[in-house]
């Protein structure tokens, strides 16, 4: 049975071969099923999508293995192409013959290969900040580097800039990674930080490991497959996100024969942190 927490219902359904999957639901209205990144991170960080659970009603998935879900018995079960059934057994088991579907960074892989499988299920299809594991587009060192130099006056730029530079020379190491987080957000302030600690704890490492895995991805097919979706997408990129920078997310944009790209100024990765009002604007008014 479904239970309450916080504003939001906590329920659960059975995948195809019997682990249990959570869900939470915020809001009222017309659903729209979110698919959290990560990859393999538990829905908890996109919270209420700054307020987009006062137009839809948002039904937030935790993949298997992270937040409410149970761990399967195969853990070959957390690749990308194996986690489209659990999006199809959340599909059916809510009762909808067509849904509107929202991925967010690495979720967008799990969207694409979604709509690649089952386009006369889906309605609208908005993706966040978009991951490009699924379509193979590259992302440049010079791109990433170039999206990120506004931030210049900043003052923990010179050393987040100096090891964006070592990675993207492929000379990254693990403190590296860390020294670039700040990229990651229109503000790097305490609550940022916060944020950002609480979201490390929510990933399955193991589960994301695997989800790229040899055999994840076509991107040829994907690609195909996408440019025979006639039905209306959003792809929101953050003017200075390293991670889906904006001249890439257009060219996501343009696998789609009917897309709107939208770049929310001033945001990151997670839009919706630092600009809420923006956010839900721009993603409401597509989904109406």
């Amino acid at each position: 049975m479904p239970t309450s927490c916080a504003g939001s219902t906590n329920s659960t359904y059975s995948a195809p071969d019997g682990t249990k999957i959570a869900y939470q639901v915020f809001g009222e209205g017309p659903p729209l099923v979110c698919l959290p990144g990560g990859p393999m991170q538990s829905s908890d960080y996109l919270g209420e999508l700054g307020g987009l659970s006062a137009h839809r009603r948002l039904i937030m998935l935790d993949p298997r293995g992270t937040g409410g879900s149970a761990v399967p018995q195969d853990t070959g079960s957390y690749r990308c192409d194996r986690l489209v059934d659990d999006v199809e057994a959340l599909r059916a088991h809510l009762g909808l013959d067509r849904m509107d579907l929202l991925g967010h960074s690495g979720g967008v892989n799990l969207a694409a290969l979604y709509v690649g499988r089952h386009p006369e299920r889906v309605g609208r299809l908005a993706l966040i900040t978009p991951s490009m594991w699924a379509v193979g587009l590259p992302i440049s060192g010079e791109v990433r580097r170039e999206t990120v130099r506004p931030r210049h006056d900043e003052p923990w730029f010179p050393a987040a800039y100096a090891a964006l530079e070592a990675i993207t020379e492929g000379r990254a190491t693990a403190e590296m990674w860390q020294a670039i987080t700040p990229f990651s957000y229109g503000r790097w302030d305490e609550e940022a930080r916060a944020y950002d600690a609480a979201g490390e704890a929510r990933r399955n490492d193991e589960a994301a490991a695997v989800f790229a895995g040899e055999g994840a991805f076509d991107a040829e097919s994907t690609r195909a497959a996408l440019g025979r979706f006639e039905r209306p997408v959003l792809l929101l990129a953050g003017e200075v996100d390293p991670g889906s920078p904006p001249a890439v997310v257009t060219e996501f944009a343009g696998l789609f024969p009917n897309a709107r790209l939208v770049v929310q100024p001033g945001a990151g990765h997670f839009p919706w942190r630092d600009d809420a009002d923006r956010f839900v604007a721009a993603t409401a008014a597509f989904l109406a």
